[in-house]
């Protein structure tokens, strides 16, 4: 095999990484938005333990993408490859943190809270686990036409946030027995608005990797 050959296969090898990470990230969304509707204590504790597997994963990916930056030591298009490589599995591990702390906000409303979850918050969560199904389009084709509609998608993820907190605080305000409960979806919205900023930022990595400039799709 050439050395070219190589090193294709070895970044290839992270790309699927890369992708499975996203998987699991998408993943980790839908289960704590699921588990925040349904009240679902127990498994959302179960949740926040499997965030350690998406960090061993994270870590396996940089130790990959370091390794061939000290083997191969890789000029201009491909050194943008394994940087980009790189930036994006830490992305995908912060947005998992970002369900984390979703499944954290479940456990603290606790059971029988007779809070009214904000269907709000499903949409904005279903529009950035799109976001995500674009993104690892985007990264698998190098497409910048895919990452700059992230941008788009990002803008609508937050004005609905900021309807949901606008919603909460004034709720807040005429039932101030119930702030602790009410302030946790507050929280949450602010979560998956800023689980979708990082997708953003994968968008401008891959941008990045293209054209060899940076791009704020923020």
């Amino acid at each position: 095999m050439s050395i070219r050959a190589h090193f294709e296969g070895e970044l290839e090898n992270i790309k699927v990484q890369i992708k499975d990470l996203a998987i699991d990230a998408k993943y980790s969304l839908d289960t704590a938005i699921h588990l925040l509707y349904q009240g679902d204590v127990e498994a959302a504790r179960t949740l926040i333990e499997k965030d350690a597997v998406i960090d061993a994963k994270e870590e396996k990916i940089n130790d990959d993408a370091i390794l061939m930056l000290a083997k191969q030591q890789p000029v201009a298009r491909d050194l943008r490859r394994i940087v980009t490589a790189i930036k994006i599995s830490s992305d995908l591990e912060r947005m998992a943190d970002h369900s984390t702390n979703i499944a954290k906000a479940t456990i603290h409303l606790g059971i029988n809270h007779g809070i009214q979850i904000d269907p709000e918050l499903r949409e904005m969560a279903i529009l950035a686990m799109d976001m995500v199904d674009l993104a690892v389009k985007a990264f698998e084709y190098e497409d910048i036409s895919l990452a700059n509609k992230l941008a788009e998608m990002d803008d609508v993820v937050d004005r609905k946030c900021g309807d949901v907190v606008k919603q909460m605080l004034e709720f807040t305000a005429v039932n101030p027995e119930q702030v602790q409960h009410v302030m946790q979806m507050a929280y949450v919205a602010r979560y998956i608005e800023r689980y979708a900023d990082h997708i953003t930022n994968i968008g401008e990595n891959i941008f990045y990797q293209v054209k060899g400039r940076t791009y704020d799709l923020n």
